[in-house]
């Protein structure tokens, strides 16, 4: 018997976008920037700030993450158009949760920077998503990513505004909490002692491998703009030239260790579509940092190692002993690089020097500032400012942990959420398959394979 959505969930969806648009009427206007202005005139052949990076985000979220997600053989209608429909609809709900710790004598001021803050946070439920892919419904992906956005837009604003952490790439507040956020949920939601083992369809084809490798690709090529998206100057620059050295160590680092950890000694799909990409992870909370160019290598090669070897024998045994399923590995990708990442953080910001940075030293770590440099008291908020560089490397330890501790009770209490008796469960026979909710074409092989059920 197949489960589909029903009418009242299709209404209830639909519903919810039409309080969005609601919310949106009452709460959200443009930026006072966009409005039209007395005798003013645009530049001829102006080009809008970061709208090259918002293209290449929207192209991350919508193109990359889909269809790195389509290496189930038997779902790829879902990872693509769930993954369309998910960040578009948490895109608008980010802006109002974040908006709503930015508003302005009570409307939120919608700008280019809103979109790319949306997306960045759409990311973090898509890595969620990962983690439970093919084995939760549209509607609890829906009521999960309604959840987790709140949070996140909590966590986000606690740690960049409140806590003053550096995270430019987002490695700890989006990668982590994405992360174990999904992973929690799924510990929940996890299968049965007899079930406790990877399904008949979850795993690749052939083709469903290659059009995975064009999400990763995709990614790979984008990941740059996602780290440098929210700073300017030098610091966009340092942040795009670390990024891709990291990227390029982590894809020669994970390719050979996948041959000479696999069967055979053969390279492993799972890990070039994946672990090549953990190295723009690493890097996220340093990005920005005078890390040298060496050192952007360094970081991208331990990052592919790691994340080979997680794929490799943590995500088995983690299925094996804890009956933890984490579909696409996110653990591996996302999790354990972003950990890392804020442990970098930390050891360079120890070091941080004024005789090193700067002025700047004060944009990159806000906390740093000393009291005769604020410009409003009310800035003297979590553990003050003028902190020694120890006390900011202790704040980024801090922040991973505060941000693993929220995502993980966060996740736990979501998983209960799926769990209860208002969502029915998928059944065994009816995990990482697209004909439970969508119409397949009639004589597709995806048809043939109903034997095996």
């Amino acid at each position: 018997m197949q489960q589909n959505t029903g009418i009242s969930g299709y209404v209830l969806l639909l519903t919810i976008q039409f309080v969005f648009i609601v919310i949106f009427a009452i709460y959200t206007d443009y930026d006072t920037d966009l409005r039209p202005k007395d005798g003013a005139q645009s530049e001829p052949g102006f080009i809008i700030p970061k709208y090259g990076h918002f293209q290449d985000i929207h192209v991350m979220i919508f193109i990359g993450f889909g269809f790195l997600m389509t290496f189930l053989k038997r779902y790829g209608y879902s990872a693509t158009g769930l993954n369309l429909f998910v960040a578009a609809l948490c895109v608008q709900w980010a802006i109002l949760m974040r908006g709503f710790y930015e508003m302005e004598h009570g409307t939120i001021k919608l700008s280019l920077t809103n979109l790319i803050g949306a997306d960045i946070a759409a990311a973090s439920v898509l890595i969620s998503m990962g983690a439970l892919l093919g084995r939760i419904s549209p509607i609890q992906l829906l009521v999960m990513g309604l959840i987790e956005i709140i949070l996140f837009a909590s966590n986000e604003y606690l740690q960049i505004e409140l806590m003053k952490i550096t995270d430019v790439g987002g490695s700890i507040t989006v990668h982590a909490f994405g992360a174990y956020f999904g992973l929690a949920a799924s510990f929940i939601l996890r299968p049965s002692k007899e079930n406790a083992k990877a399904g008949e369809l979850e795993g690749a084809s052939y083709t469903s491998d290659i059009f995975a490798m064009v999400g990763s690709v995709f990614l790979w090529i984008f990941w740059p703009s996602f780290n440098s998206a929210l700073v300017d100057g030098p610091e966009q620059e340092r942040a795009i030239l670390n990024t891709y050295l990291s990227l390029a160590a982590c894809t020669v680092t994970a390719i050979i260790v996948s041959a000479l950890v696999s069967k055979d000694n053969k390279l492993d799909m799972v890990h070039v579509q994946n672990s090549t990409l953990a190295g723009g992870v690493a890097v996220g909370s340093v990005v920005n940092l005078l890390i040298h160019p060496c050192g952007a290598l360094i970081i991208g090669t331990f990052a592919g190692a790691l994340s080979v070897i997680g794929y490799r024998y943590f995500t088995p045994k983690m299925l094996e002993k804890m009956r933890l399923a984490d579909t696409c590995g996110v653990h591996n990708l996302h999790g354990m690089p972003a950990v890392a990442s804020a442990f970098f953080s930390a050891i360079f910001a120890y070091f941080a020097t004024k005789d090193a940075y700067g002025d700047s030293l004060y944009t990159i770590f806000p906390g740093m500032k000393n009291s005769t440099m604020l410009e409003d008291e009310h800035e003297m908020i979590i553990g003050g400012f003028g902190r020694s560089s120890e006390k900011q490397a202790a704040f980024q330890l801090l922040a991973i942990l505060v941000t693993v501790t929220i995502a993980i009770v966060g996740g736990l209490f979501t998983g209960f959420v799926l769990k209860s008796p208002t969502f029915r469960p998928l059944q065994t026979h009816e995990l990482h398959k697209d004909d439970i909710y969508w119409e397949t074409p009639d004589g597709h092989e995806y048809n043939r394979d109903e034997h095996l059920q």
